[in-house]
C-alpha cells in the first residue's frame, strides 16, 4: 500500500479505514514501524497504533496486538548500528500504550501484563543500539522508548511493591550497563527519571529500599573515586546524569511522591558525593 493511502489516513484524523480488514491494516503499519523513513514511522504508524489503542479499536484485541508488539522486541536484537533498532524501539512504545491502555480499562489478566514486562525489561538490557537521533533516519531512542514503557509498566495495577522495586533495579542497571563509547546525549536519563517518577508516584517504596538503590547510582556517578589512569567522566556520565534528572524531577514536579522530602536528601547527598570538588569554598 502506498504512503499516500496512509496520508490520507492521517488527514481523516486516523479514523480505521472501512475499505481493508483491520488485521491487514495492523500489519502493515506493524510492518512500517521499522521503517528508516521518520515520516513512514513516527508520522504515520507509531500515530495511528497509539491512536488506535487509546480510542479502544484493539480492545478485543489487545493481548494479541501486545505479544505481536513484544515478538518485535527480538528483531534483530544483538545488532548495533543497524536498521532493525528501529523496530525493537517502536515495538517498545507500543507495548507500552497497550499498557496504558490496560491501566485505563483493565481489560487484561496480570499474567500477560508481568509476561509482557518481563520480555521488555530482557530487551532493554540487552539492547546494544542505544544511538539517539540518526542522521536521515530519525529518531531511534531504543533507551528513551524503553524508560517510557517501563514507566507505564510501573502504573499498572497489577504491580506493586516488588515489582516496582524490581523496575527501579532494571533502571539502574541500565545505566550501569552504558557502553562509554555511546553515551545518553539525547534526553535519555530525563526520560528514565521520568519513568522512575511514575513508578515513586505509586507510593509503595520506602527508604529503606529507595536509600541504598541511588547510593548505588551515586558510587557508579562519582568521576573522583579513584586513580586517573582513564578518563573519569566517560562512565560516570549516565549515572551522574540520571541523579540530576531525578533531583531535578523530584524537586520541581507538581505531582510529587509522598517520599519525596526524605528522598530528596538522598539524592543531594548522591550528588554532593559525586560533585564534591565543585562544592568546597574557594580559599580567600
Amino acid at each position: 500500500m502506498s504512503i499516500g493511502y496512509w496520508d490520507q489516513v492521517q488527514a481523516a484524523d486516523f479514523e480505521v479505514p472501512a475499505d481493508r480488514p483491520l488485521d491487514d491494516l495492523t500489519a502493515e503499519l506493524t510492518t512500517m514501524l521499522g521503517s528508516t523513513d521518520p515520516d513512514v514511522r513516527d508520522g504515520t504508524a507509531f500515530p495511528a497504533l497509539a491512536t488506535w489503542i487509546q480510542r479502544g479499536v484493539y480492545d478485543d484485541l489487545l493481548a494479541g496486538l501486545g505479544d505481536g508488539m513484544v515478538a518485535g522486541l527480538s528483531v534483530g536484537l544483538g545488532e548495533s548500528g543497524t536498521d532493525t533498532v528501529f523496530r525493537r524501539s517502536f515495538s517498545a512504545l507500543i507495548v507500552g500504550a497497550c499498557i496504558e491502555r490496560d491501566n485505563d480499562q483493565h481489560l487484561l489478566p496480570v499474567g500477560k501484563i508481568l509476561d509482557w514486562g518481563d520480555r521488555v525489561a530482557v530487551w532493554f538490557l540487552t539492547e546494544l543500539d542505544t544511538r539517539g537521533f540518526v542522521p536521515d533516519k530519525g529518531w531511534a531512542h531504543a533507551v528513551a522508548h524503553g524508560a517510557d514503557t517501563l514507566g507505564a509498566l510501573g502504573e499498572s495495577p497489577h504491580l506493586g511493591a516488588a515489582e516496582h522495586e524490581a523496575i527501579l533495579d532494571v533502571l539502574a542497571e541500565r545505566l550501569l550497563r552504558q557502553p562509554v563509547d555511546q553515551p545518553l546525549t539525547a534526553g535519555e536519563p530525563d526520560r528514565m527519571a521520568a519513568a522512575t517518577m511514575q513508578i515513586l508516584r505509586r507510593d509503595t517504596l520506602g527508604t529503606d529500599v529507595l536509600e541504598p538503590w541511588v547510593h548505588r547510582l551515586g558510587v557508579a556517578a562519582n568521576p573522583f573515586s579513584g586513580p586517573v589512569d582513564h578518563d573519569p567522566y566517560a562512565p560516570t556520565a549516565a549515572p551522574q546524569a540520571f541523579l540530576r534528572a531525578l533531583f531535578l524531577q523530584l524537586s520541581l514536579s507538581p505531582t510529587p511522591p509522598a517520599i519525596r522530602s526524605d528522598l530528596l536528601l538522598v539524592v543531594i547527598d548522591a550528588l554532593r558525593m559525586t560533585n564534591a570538588p565543585y562544592l568546597r569554598v574557594a580559599n580567600r
